[in-house]
């Protein structure tokens, strides 16, 4: 069961949510907050899955709200502004919402929710990903990769470069985020820095991968794991 709540300083807006969450057998609304400062205060006691939230509030707004948390949950930003959509991929959200919310898209997004925890949680075995490309935000637009043509993904601090024999492709976003979004069958972790694409190495030779003619290290606290799936796959 999902566990949520919902932060909206639109007393229609948070009824609607309540309403729809009550349609759907795997989430469970726990309180609905008005006001902002309030619902923070609720979570340092009463940690949740999940957080509708809207974005344009009086007191705080929702991105301030997403910053102010040390270990967010899974957001789902709702919100009658259209411009706001950039910055929901930029902060790395699960979904956007734009009001009014129809049933059937708010279906799908906490669809995506329930998919997304339980890649996190390790739950889903191969079935993580059902879609053979992702969406990636970079500078002032949102570029479609497919997944086949990634070589291997690099962290630099607070943005990855995601590496494809057409070009390189940097969007703010943490490794561990692109890493759940990715299927773990094709994509594997080898280094802090670095995750791979499988079919794309050409050699491994000691603690180096090659791949399009780069070396890529892999280190200690991955080198069984990753052992183990070359074994796996040999």
């Amino acid at each position: 069961m999902i566990r949520c709540i919902a932060v909206d300083d639109e007393p229609l807006a948070l009824e609607i949510i309540d309403d729809f969450v009550k349609r759907v057998p795997f989430i469970v609304l726990e309180q609905k907050f008005e006001n902002a400062a309030r619902a923070l205060q609720y979570l340092q006691d009463h940690p949740v899955d999940l957080i509708f939230l809207d974005i344009k509030m009086p007191d705080i707004t929702g991105i301030d709200f997403l910053h102010s948390l040390k270990n967010p949950p899974a957001v789902i930003f709702t919100t009658a502004f259209q411009e706001y959509a950039f910055k929901g991929f930029e902060l790395d959200v699960v979904d956007y919402l734009l009001k009014p919310i129809p049933f059937e898209r708010f279906l799908k997004a906490v669809s995506k929710v329930q998919e997304y925890l339980q890649v996190k949680e390790g739950k889903s075995g191969e079935t993580e990903v059902v879609s053979d490309y992702i969406f990636v935000k970079t500078e002032y637009k949102i570029i479609k990769i497919d997944l086949e043509d990634i070589l291997y993904v690099e962290a630099l601090k607070d943005y990855v470069k995601i590496y494809t024999p057409q070009q390189k492709i940097l969007t703010l976003r943490s490794l561990k985020s692109l890493e759940m979004k990715l299927p773990k069958d094709k994509f594997i972790r080898v280094h802090r820095s670095f995750l791979v694409s499988l079919n794309k190495i050409s050699a491994v030779e000691k603690n180096t991968i090659l791949i399009a003619n780069q070396s890529i290290p892999i280190s200690e606290g991955y080198r069984d794991k990753f052992y183990e799936m070359i074994t796996r796959n040999s």
